[in-house]
């Protein structure tokens, strides 16, 4: 586990909402919050979406805020309605929260949360509007354990999308980010329509498309400690399709 950085005041006092959307994650949601409460920065907030997990993760996100009333929300949702409502849906409300910067993350502790201190470090120092916790600049790692067909899936996504779209993101599929609040209202979230693992595509894509500078900061991608990948046929279908659908969308979107 990595020590965070310290940063400076008044850096480390920034309203900061962690997004987290959860669908049976009860095993792995209070090991994560933990971990982000122990992070040095005090105006950090956790807003859990959850799709209604069958496993009782929203049950286990309402004790969390009840025990840290101040620091975490909980946004119980219809159904299992994808990655990507429910980061809109999140996403959304941080902002209109107040937050001044919005990070996103998965809850399956595969994302290392205290290295979120050094991302927002940089975004500060640096003023860009987002920056990603890659795998595959130089210094990403990858687990040894996740398996080798999930390693050539991403390895191909990445390859497929950077051929289709000429995005320059080396990580694209990534979703362990934090952005700040004005580059995601200047995207505007009602406007992003891909589910699944493509949201973060298409955030990539909108973002490059209007100008916004994007920082790659590299990342341990750890595989995932409990539960399983959320990772479906259908799933797959979407992304691969998309790239195609996002060049007809949004052909005429420019600052």
């Amino acid at each position: 586990m990595i020590k965070p950085v310290q940063l400076p005041s008044p850096w480390r006092d920034a309203r900061v909402t962690v997004v987290v959307p959860t669908y049976n994650e009860a095993g792995n949601l209070p090991a994560l919050v933990e971990r982000l409460l122990a992070l040095p920065l005090p105006g950090l907030r956790i807003l859990v979406a959850d799709d209604n997990s069958p496993d009782g993760t929203g049950e286990v996100a309402d004790k969390l805020a009840i025990e840290h009333p101040d620091r975490i929300e909980v946004v119980h949702r219809a159904g299992k309605e994808g990655l990507g409502r429910a980061y809109v849906d999140g996403m959304t409300r941080a902002i209109e929260g107040g937050a001044e910067y919005v990070a996103q993350m998965d809850a399956d502790l595969s994302h290392p949360p205290e290295a979120l201190p050094g991302m927002l470090g940089a975004l500060l120092s640096t003023q860009a509007s987002v920056v990603i916790g890659s795998r595959y600049v130089p210094g990403g790692e990858l687990d040894e354990n996740w398996p080798l067909y999930r390693r050539a899936l991403s390895g191909w996504a990445n390859l497929y999308v950077h051929t289709l779209l000429r995005v320059r993101i080396r990580d694209l599929t990534a979703g362990f980010k934090i952005w700040q609040a004005e580059a995601l209202r200047d995207i505007d979230l009602e406007r992003v329509q891909s589910n699944g693992y493509s949201f973060q595509v298409e955030m990539h894509y909108l973002a490059t498309k209007l100008g916004h500078t994007i920082l790659e900061v590299p990342i341990r991608f750890e595989e995932r400690r409990d539960g399983v990948s959320k990772m479906t046929t259908a799933t797959k279908v979407e992304s691969a399709l998309m790239p195609f659908r996002l060049r007809s969308k949004h052909r005429n979107i420019t600052r």
